[in-house]
């Protein structure tokens, strides 16, 4: 069975209509900054968020700095922009109390050239009775029915997900007969994703298909290598605008959390001379909590100046930076060169591999009770945690369960324990593992 794509949803929509409070009430908790300050949300850019029996990521498409009508437009227009490109259905918010205004017919325009599903939402409707007449009037915008909610009380939520998530469907049912190995390129601009790219399809004749539900940027390359069939999703090509940095950053996030959601494997390429910025870990997080394998792709070691001990030090520094992700595996390359790429290949097929692995439930629990025996389970108040069982249920990533006597018991630690203890088995280089802690009382 193929991995399912969670849809995006983008959210679009003037300063102050309440973006930032619909994405927090809907993520869970407070995670973007909510004050009467326009233009503040700078935090986080996307939650996953549940409705019913659907996942789904919704991205928050940036903040506006309102200092006039025109500047108001043209990012409104580069957030619808961003939202076209991306996501597979957009909520556009307008707000009751300040009305239908000249930007939101002008953004609703280009929204509804996009032929993307939109759905129109007009917030702070606190009271239906009062505010029914006022939601009537987006009609006028030509985008379908208005759907009143007031994200601050969570009225009309239900109805807006409803609407939201009847979109979802057609798309999934496509997704799920291609099994072929799905690999985004992923890093900061100009460290050379395409040329690796360009590289890597060399003499293999390739097929460049706009597959459907991919964003207008992201290219999905279809690769024959050794007759195993690749799909490599290219986030470069970013529309070249001088933008502000900061937009063009949340930008390449964005564009990033939608490639990496569609792939199994992540290649992050960092550039050899300047290391792991910022953003590249920001990236490899994004990858790390989704549960891809991932591959680190040192590009332009060819510029680097070299003795004995550069790739040790280079090494080191990429762990320490990423250091919530050991597993990561390491490649020192030159697109410009082609030095070492055909390597890459073997470690895709590698990680691959590693990501769909399953390993047979007495074999664990093998591993497990010898680990066990090894290293006492941690203790408190006198009570011991106790581990019964431990059975595999997932892959993409590997998923375990671990059946215990008291969750409380089981600590982090000791979970980071058990987990080596597997990877020295069975190596998994590439892939994160997934432990799930469950409780049985005792019998």
């Amino acid at each position: 069975m193929s991995k399912k794509r969670k849809p995006i949803v983008a959210v679009v929509g003037r300063p102050n209509v309440g973006k930032s409070t619909l994405f927090n009430m809907l993520a869970g908790d407070n995670i973007a900054i909510v004050k009467d300050t326009p233009g503040i949300t700078r935090d986080r850019i996307y939650a996953d968020v549940t409705w019913l029996d659907m996942a789904f990521t919704l991205v928050d498409t940036g903040g506006i700095e309102p200092d006039s009508k025109d500047i108001i437009l043209s990012q409104m227009r580069e957030q619808a922009q961003i939202a076209m490109d991306t996501a597979d259905v957009i909520i556009f918010l307008t707000d009751v109390k300040q009305g239908l205004v000249d930007a939101d017919a002008k953004v609703a325009d280009m929204l509804r050239r996009s032929h993307k599903p939109v759905v129109l939402v007009v917030n702070k409707v606190d009271n239906f009775d009062k505010y029914m007449a006022d939601v009537y009037e987006f009609y006028n915008l030509g985008i379908g029915e208005p759907y009143p909610v007031s994200a601050a009380n969570r009225l009309g939520i239900g109805d807006m997900l409803d609407e939201v998530t009847s979109y979802f469907n057609k798309e999934e049912a496509e997704d799920v007969e291609d099994d072929r190995p799905k690999i985004a390129i992923v890093g900061k601009p100009n460290v050379g994703k395409s040329s690796i790219i360009n590289r890597l399809i060399g003499e293999n004749r390739v097929i460049v298909s706009d597959i459907a539900g991919t964003t207008r940027d992201a290219v999905d390359t279809e690769v024959i290598h050794n007759g195993r069939e690749y799909v490599f999703i290219d986030t470069a090509g970013l529309r070249k605008k001088n933008k502000i940095k900061e937009e063009l950053e949340r930008y390449m996030i964005i564009r990033t959390v939608s490639a990496v959601e569609r792939a199994d494997i992540v290649v992050l390429v960092i550039d050899a001379e300047e290391g792991v910025t910022e953003q590249d870990a920001k990236v490899a997080g994004i990858a790390h909590e989704r549960g891809k394998g991932v591959i680190i792709a040192v590009n332009k070691w060819d510029a680097v100046e070299k003795d004995d001990k550069t790739i040790y030090k280079f090494t080191n520094k990429v762990r320490e930076k990423l250091a919530y992700m050991p597993y990561a595996e390491i490649l020192f390359i030159s697109a410009k060169t082609g030095q070492r790429l055909p390597k890459l290949f073997e470690m895709i097929d590698a990680v691959i591999e590693n990501h769909s692995l399953r390993v047979a439930t007495g074999v664990l629990n093998e591993i497990m009770s010898e680990a066990v025996a090894l290293q006492q389970p941690p203790s408190d108040k006198g009570k011991r945690l106790k581990l019964y069982y431990i059975t595999q249920v997932a892959v993409k990533p590997p998923t375990f369960v671990i059946f215990v006597n008291d969750k409380e018991l089981m600590h982090f630690s000791y979970t980071r324990y058990i987990e080596n203890q597997i990877r020295d088995a069975f190596g998994f280089r590439g892939t994160p593992l997934k432990f799930i802690i469950r409780e049985r009382k005792e019998s």
